[in-house]
């Protein structure tokens, strides 16, 4: 697909990307993306390769390489390569129902698979999908598509995140009615609450979920079901239900002094702050504005901690990472089209080491004690490095702390994005789902043990990325189609 020797011909060249000073001072998107001739000549480096791992979506070594979508990557890349932006976008549409999502914040494991990448720069798969689904809204192809026959069936989507809303919109588009019933202010989830504004404005959020109400999709917010609504109302009025609810149970930091003022958990921090740019919140619940803050995390979570900190003009800001940094380039054990465990310097670093003049990241430590002050505030913290030994029963390493290395840091702001552990307490119970081991619901593949409940993203799989999350609703809404219909004819 593309040029047969465009990968010979042409440099791999990405969209333009403001300096690190000028970006920190708003929380604007801050990439300029190509032209249209450019574009051309980015996806005709698409080298009709024999095996496109780019869609394998398969795992190697117990790590995912390639989209987990099953994206049609070699054929977009051949519309856009020959100017035939409509087609492409048909192409793209047809496995990803959210592109102009997963072309800003998915990591692009596609781009890791890509067979280019093998001996030169892989081809721009992520700026190829996101150029095409923007060319699809500047051109008016994004229009409001209804359903002309009705299946008279009733599903209700708990959770409007992009399980949800893949969920929702797949359904839709097939002739159910479909409510979907969402806690916050607005539809989302993460997307919306957890990923600041630079990496994907809400506006785009809003945009979409505008285009799934036209198509008749009903989105009842700030309704927390199982607190404002019984669960087993819900269940009588509809005749499926998919729970999105995600996986936002925190991990806590097994430290002391852990309850200190001044202490907060990553997922409330980001939320707060977009609440508060949108017009929903007038005060911040915290401002890093001249403080000291620690972010415990080395994921992308904590990243957009660092970034957010950054731009609210915070005094320093440190990100600590309990696991030992990644080499910067594959290991030998790590051979292509396996995922590339290497370290990766994100806009957030970039942004520390331009304000700061060094990486925010310190790596194989963790926080061992808060110290506050006479008031009770936090004013710093003891961190302790670890070390990794073979755990003699279960065979795996796990950390401990190596003695005489605590160290003392000024914190005024400890922000913990230690990752998730399952679904809130009150689902399992509200909803009297089985939560397994992992903190998640318990399914069949997308079926619950209750007649007539499906379980989909976060909520059944653990935390994991927005791509998996499409995919994830996309599955669930092709089971809850065979099951109110007989049969399916979705892909």
């Amino acid at each position: 697909m593309g040029k047969p020797t465009g990968f010979m011909e042409y440099k791999r060249k990405t969209d333009s990307v403001m300096s690190p000073l000028e970006r920190i001072k708003n929380f604007d998107e801050f990439h300029e993306p190509l032209d249209k001739d450019e574009r051309q000549t980015q996806a005709a480096r698409c080298m009709n390769c024999g095996v496109p791992f780019c869609q394998s979506g398969m795992e190697l070594n117990h790590m995912v390489t390639g989209c987990p979508l099953h994206n049609l990557i070699p054929e977009w890349n051949d519309e856009i390569y020959r100017g035939n932006w409509e087609q492409a976008l048909a192409r793209l549409l047809k496995t990803n129902n959210f592109p102009e999502f997963t072309g800003r914040i998915c990591p692009a494991l596609c781009e890791c698979a890509c067979t280019c990448g093998l001996n030169d720069a892989p081809v721009t798969v992520k700026e190829n999908e996101l150029t095409i689904i923007e060319t699809g809204y500047e051109n008016g192809w994004m229009k409001s598509h209804k359903s002309p026959v009705k299946s008279g069936k009733k599903i209700a989507v708990i959770g409007g995140g992009p399980a949800g809303l893949a969920v929702a919109d797949r359904l839709n588009k097939h002739g159910h009615s479909v409510t979907v019933y969402e806690r916050e202010n607005r539809a989302g989830g993460l997307l919306t609450y957890g990923i600041p504004n630079m990496k994907l404005d809400k506006s785009v959020v809003d945009r979409r979920v505008s285009l799934m109400k036209e198509e008749g999709v009903v989105f009842k917010t700030n309704v927390n079901v199982g607190i404002d609504v019984k669960f087993d109302d819900i269940l009588k009025e509809y005749d499926a239900v998919a729970v999105c609810c995600g996986a936002k149970k925190p991990r806590k930091l097994n430290a002391e002094g852990i309850d200190t003022k001044g202490v907060y958990f990553a997922v409330d921090y980001l939320g707060d702050v977009t609440a508060n740019l949108m017009g929903e919140k007038d005060k911040l619940l915290v401002n890093a504005k001249d403080k000291n803050v620690v972010v415990v995390g080395g994921g992308d979570t904590g990243v957009n901690c660092v970034e957010t900190a950054i731009r609210q003009g915070c005094k320093s800001v440190y990100q600590l990472e309990m696991m030992p940094k990644l080499p910067d380039t594959r290991a030998e054990n790590n051979p292509w089209p396996q995922y590339p465990r290497v370290c990766k310097v994100d806009y957030g670093h970039e942004e520390s080491i331009a304000v700061f003049g060094h990486d925010p990241r310190i790596y194989q430590t963790t926080v061992k004690k808060v110290v506050s002050d006479k008031k009770g505030n936090i004013k710093e913290i003891v961190t302790v490095a670890l070390d990794f030994v073979k755990d003699e029963k279960t065979g795996r390493m796990k950390p401990v702390e190596i003695s005489g290395s605590e160290k003392t840091m000024p914190c005024d702001i400890l922000l913990i994005a230690a990752g998730f552990v399952g679904c809130e307490n009150y689902i399992g119970e509200k909803f009297n789902l089985k939560i397994n081991e992992r903190g998640n619901i318990n399914s069949n593949s997308h079926a619950t043990s209750k007649d007539k409940v499906f379980v989909a993203g976060d909520a059944r799989r653990g935390q994991s990325l927005v791509v998996w999350a499409i995919s994830e609703g996309r599955q669930c809404a092709k089971e809850i189609d065979k099951y109110l219909m007989g049969y399916t004819n979705m892909v």
